[in-house]
């Protein structure tokens, strides 16, 4: 939008500063400016750093959710994903608790 700054917009904007704060100010305005902005760069260096960090510990190697499926896509018998639906009814009120059927 507005491109970067020339030696002669440069150049305006200290006349401009020497004319506002006079010469006696002028120095100690540079020094306090370029403090600011080098604290500035620091503590940005600092927030990058650290948001590195926390990717990067992150994006480490997930462990794995649980066993995998065989290439078939059916779960290995003897697991629950093959019980059948009877037995993953939940319990009625009844005295005894229900039992799953035997497959």
């Amino acid at each position: 939008m507005f491109g970067s700054i020339g030696g002669p917009e440069l150049l305006l904007i200290f006349v401009v500063a020497l004319l506002i704060f006079g010469p006696r100010k002028l120095p100690e305005l540079g020094k306090t400016l370029g403090k600011g902005l080098a604290e500035f760069r620091r503590a940005a260096n600092d927030l990058r750093d650290s948001l590195e960090t926390e990717v990067a510990r992150e994006s480490g190697p997930k462990p794995a959710a649980g066993p995998s499926l065989p290439a078939g896509g059916a779960p290995p018998p003897g697991t629950l994903e093959a019980a059948p639906a009877a037995a993953s009814t939940p319990p009625t009120d009844d005295a005894e608790p229900r039992r799953p059927a035997e497959p």
